[in-house]
């Protein structure tokens, strides 16, 4: 028989939870490994952000073309004889790049470019390895965090993809009358290593802390905030690809002065080429154009969310954004030195960094305005 209960009678000990209730289900949850698997995307995304640079290295000093074959397995040897090196350097003088500008280029040369092209794909390979074997590891172990094994598979499948595009790539560069590989395929390249970087940036964030915290700190979630740093990183992610762009076909060595243009607001000549879809893709003066109007944009609404962060009333949130903005500025000022001095390799790869660095903070700031980290009453102020 049901008795009737006081309301402020205190629930007893022995009050047993609804059926299929478990008690605590967020924390009995399986939490596996998150330090370790936290560590190991660190070193993950400290290799892919050697890989980019490795890569607009191997850009810049023109050898991406020296390997004119892919071979994924036996490809990660290296000429080991005087035979082997003839027949890589036969392979390479048999393509346009060769006879219509490094035409007569020595043994010498050639395995200097040869070099840079087999450690960018070495460094690949080896990436590769870096994921798969800890991977394996944290699954037959089962140390891996509930729902966290479908986000480490993607890298895996994300960087397996991005072998393919490179290859893709370098395959654009071997055809009749090609000097370079097609700019927009260099673009998906360097894009698609910006979106795997940032989701190891957004996996480190979230595994940075419990699973209970993260619940209870979206709850304190600045919406207005956070919506305005996805378009921030979306827009800088659009740049980086205009970038990409200008370093497909040596874009950022003409027009070196600053802010005109030969001269002019607009670059002389920019819609020649037929059919006009090309000019965006393949005229130097309008791709640079491009690229500068973009970074015009892009620090004037950086600055508009950075003005929206500074209001924020948690300080960590606020520090974040403080970071991104001076990024920004420290960004565009490599941009126009790199500009005014014909985007030599020194500056271009600073410029290049400084996009990794900025793309990373923008980032965190827009994980820490949807997960505020909690602060004393002190931080307020």
């Amino acid at each position: 028989m049901n008795t009737k209960r006081s309301i402020f009678e205190d629930v007893g000990s022995d009050a047993k939870p609804a059926p299929g209730i478990l008690k605590g289900g967020i924390d009995r949850a399986h939490k596996g490994a998150r330090g370790a698997i936290r560590i190991w995307l660190m070193v993950l995304f400290a290799l892919v952000v050697l890989m980019i640079a490795v890569g607009g290295l191997t850009r810049l000093t023109d050898s991406g073309l020296s390997i004119t074959e892919w071979k994924p397995l036996s490809g990660a040897l290296p000429p080991m004889n005087a035979a082997d090196w003839q027949a890589e350097f036969d392979l390479y003088r048999a393509i346009p790049e060769y006879q219509l500008q490094n035409r007569g280029m020595s043994m010498a040369e050639f395995q200097v470019i040869y070099w840079w092209e087999w450690g960018h794909r070495q460094l690949g390979r080896f990436i590769g390895l870096v994921w798969a074997v800890p991977f394996l590891f944290f699954l037959l172990t089962k140390r891996i965090p509930t729902g966290w094994t479908g986000r480490l598979l993607l890298l895996g499948g994300l960087g397996g993809l991005q072998g393919a595009i490179g290859w893709w790539m370098v395959s654009s560069g071997l055809r009749e009358g090609m000097l370079d590989v097609a700019s927009y395929r260099l673009a998906t390249h360097l894009g698609l290593a910006f979106a795997i970087l940032g989701l190891i940036a957004w996996y480190v964030f979230q595994l940075g802390r419990s699973e209970a915290d993260l619940m209870q700190a979206r709850r304190g979630k600045e919406a207005k905030l956070f919506s305005m740093s996805t378009g921030l990183m979306h827009f800088a992610f659009l740049q980086i690809l205009i970038g990409a762009l200008v370093a497909g076909i040596d874009a950022g060595r003409g027009y070196p002065d600053w802010p005109l243009m030969a001269g002019g607001f607009f670059p002389p000549e920019p819609l020649e080429l037929r059919p006009i879809w090309r000019n965006f893709f393949e005229d130097d003066g309008l791709v640079q154009f491009m690229h500068r109007m973009a970074g015009y944009l892009l620090f004037i609404f950086g600055t508009v969310v950075w003005l929206r962060g500074r209001k924020s009333a948690n300080a960590g949130t606020r520090f974040a954004f403080n970071a991104v903005f001076a990024m920004l500025v420290v960004q565009m000022v490599i941009g126009i030195v790199t500009v005014i001095y014909s985007a030599p390799w020194e500056i271009a790869i600073v410029h290049q960094f400084g996009a990794v660095v900025l793309w990373a903070l923008i980032l965190r700031a827009r994980f820490l305005s949807g997960y505020p980290k909690a602060q004393s009453v002190r931080g307020t102020a």
